[in-house]
């Protein structure tokens, strides 16, 4: 399919101002709900982690009970690699007091002074519902990793993630309680665990997109816009990739293979080129996260091979 300057650009583009301001909004609505389970804001304003993304972020306490806990927006609204097929907003709800640790061998909670808590992720994640469910009613639908706030004329869609602070110590050889990677530690309904680094993909998203003179972010909205449109002429393998492994899969290239060209749709086409004639490089790539491994496994690997070789073929551009 052949793609016209004007129409690239347009999927490169960055949502609007409006959509700024439903990531700020949606805290509001958790923070608020949260309340009622005894959490204060302590007058604290929601803030941005990072001033040239939407990651908005707000520290709450419950000092009767010594619980802190951290909301933020995660995923392509925080990152701002959105578009327009994403609706809902993905919110962090991090139990911040509680955490899952992990340690080298022979290394233990007592090494670094800590106590078992009472409080565990799958409990936290009932009470964030029932405090979701008295201030939303019957808009809020509990899923198996998340809790969703339907949205309505005047309120966005919402997802928010309950979990608590993921630890590992695995490098930390003075017993030091700061002294950890730290990510998110998620049990969903079903029985899984899932640990995920969402914060480091907010940072490590924002030094790419520097590095490449933003082109990194507009190219990864043009990829994410050709999966929704390959969906739709039916090619199988745009099912079986997601967005945030499309915006991780670009994070692995070289900055100058998104800084070659200033035009659109040369860019692009660069980096589908790059991505045809290197896919023996997808077994060593990882999430933008710059943790996790984007395959963790071959039949991932054959996906994403898939994807790539199909998009080669579709994407086309007008000279």
């Amino acid at each position: 399919m052949k793609f016209t300057e004007d129409r690239l650009k347009l999927f490169a583009a960055p949502l609007s101002e409006t959509e700024e301001q439903k990531c700020k909004n949606a805290i509001g609505m958790v923070r608020d709900a949260l309340k009622d389970l005894g959490f204060s804001d302590e007058g604290k304003n929601i803030e941005k982690m990072y001033h040239d993304t939407y990651s908005y972020s707000l520290e709450m306490r419950n000092a009767t009970r010594n619980r802190k806990i951290k909301l933020f927006v995660k995923g392509s609204y925080a990152n701002n690699t959105n578009v327009r097929t994403e609706s809902d907003v993905d919110i962090a709800v991090v139990l911040e007091s509680t955490f899952k640790a992990k340690y080298r061998p022979t290394i233990s909670d007592s090494t670094y002074g800590f106590i078992d808590s009472n409080d565990n992720v799958q409990t936290f994640k009932d009470e964030v519902e029932i405090a979701l469910r008295d201030k939303f009613g019957s808009d809020v639908e509990r899923k198996n990793k998340s809790i969703k706030i339907h949205g309505n004329t005047y309120r966005v869609d919402a997802d928010g993630v309950p979990c608590m602070r993921h630890r590992d110590y695995s490098n930390d050889y003075s017993s030091n309680p700061d002294n950890y990677l730290g990510g998110i530690f998620i049990r969903s309904d079903d029985g899984q665990t899932i640990i995920n680094y969402p914060e480091q993909h907010i940072r490590n998203g924002r030094e790419k997109n520097n590095k490449t003179k933003t082109y990194y972010k507009k190219m990864a909205r043009i990829i994410k816009k050709m999966r929704y449109i390959m969906k739709d002429e039916r090619y199988e393998s745009a099912n079986n990739v997601s967005s945030f492994g499309l915006e991780s899969l670009l994070w692995n290239l070289p900055d100058e293979i998104f800084t070659k060209y200033s035009i659109y749709r040369y860019a692009f086409g660069e980096i589908t080129s790059y991505l045809h004639r290197n896919v023996g490089m997808l077994a060593y790539y990882k999430e933008a996260n710059g943790i996790k491994s984007l395959c963790s496994s071959s039949t991932e690997i054959e996906n994403y091979k898939r994807f790539i070789n199909d998009l080669f073929k579709f994407y086309e551009y007008d000279i």
